[in-house]
């Protein structure tokens, strides 16, 4: 029997998150989104590029914490900041907060004139989520991280950027936010945080009471699908060797498969 754990369910959801990108440049920020992209780019979207995230486009896939294998191009810093502008960029992100409408904070914590907590600032954010498609993940589901409103906007929801105008919400796509408990996005009425699935052994009323803010459910919430045998393939033996992405999701099993 082969076990299948939360931390492999993880990453094939966000492999799904980039697959149907086709040609664009995936900017994964942090272990498990880079995980995810990386799967992706060997399984579902073959077309996604990447880059080793400072100045290099990879032209292979190399393992988690390895340096570039095979290079096919280079992105300075600078640069960056042109792709962000033109668009054709899929970025996910972290988030300490996460509001109803889907924006996102990971500026402060607490009022603004006077935080209880400074963290990273809004950094590139409120470019991202106005120019390129984006998601979230978070390690953690809770109702510190899920809530009504959030303490500062650094990422822009659908609805706030309509609201801010035609410039703000042309290209704004907040497209997935997975978690440890479930997959979300932002297709609830009024542009609301909606279940899209719970993963396997989590249960619809687990992530609903994980959560600090209401989540729309419609209808009866299917099961994140499990990775493929060449997936868990390609992840424990290509792409993750040391198991790091435990270190990140370190649940117990959740499946078996023969």
């Amino acid at each position: 029997m082969t076990e299948i754990t939360r931390a492999d369910v993880c990453a094939a959801a966000i492999a799904d998150a980039f697959a149907e990108d086709g040609e664009i440049f995936g900017s994964p920020m942090g272990m498990l989104p880079t995980l995810g992209a990386r799967l992706a780019r060997l399984t579902s979207n073959p077309d996604l590029v990447l880059s080793d995230g400072e100045s290099l486009f990879l032209g292979g896939v190399p393992p988690l914490g390895a340096k570039a294998d095979v290079v096919e191009g280079w992105i300075p810093f600078p640069k960056v900041f042109d792709v962000v502008a033109y668009g054709k960029r899929h970025v996910m992100m972290g988030a300490t907060q996460i509001d109803v409408h889907g924006n996102q904070n990971i500026s402060a914590i607490g009022p603004f004139d006077q935080p209880k907590r400074q963290l990273l600032g809004v950094r590139g954010a409120p470019g991202n989520t106005v120019n390129n498609r984006t998601s979230y993940w978070v390690p953690r589901h809770s109702s510190r991280v899920f809530v009504e409103q959030v303490d500062i906007v650094s990422g822009v929801g659908p609805k706030r950027a309509r609201e801010a105008g035609h410039a703000a919400s042309r290209f704004n796509d907040i497209h997935r936010i997975v978690t440890n408990l479930a997959v979300l996005d932002v297709k609830g009425p009024d542009d609301t945080l909606r279940l899209r699935s719970v993963h396997p052994g989590v249960t619809v009323d687990e992530v609903l009471a994980a959560s600090g803010c209401a989540i729309h459910v419609d209808g009866d919430v299917p099961t994140t699908r499990t990775p493929t045998t060449e997936e868990l393939v390609l992840v424990r033996e290509v792409l993750d060797p040391r198991s790091l992405r435990h270190r990140e999701v370190p649940e117990p099993v959740t499946e078996a498969r023969a």
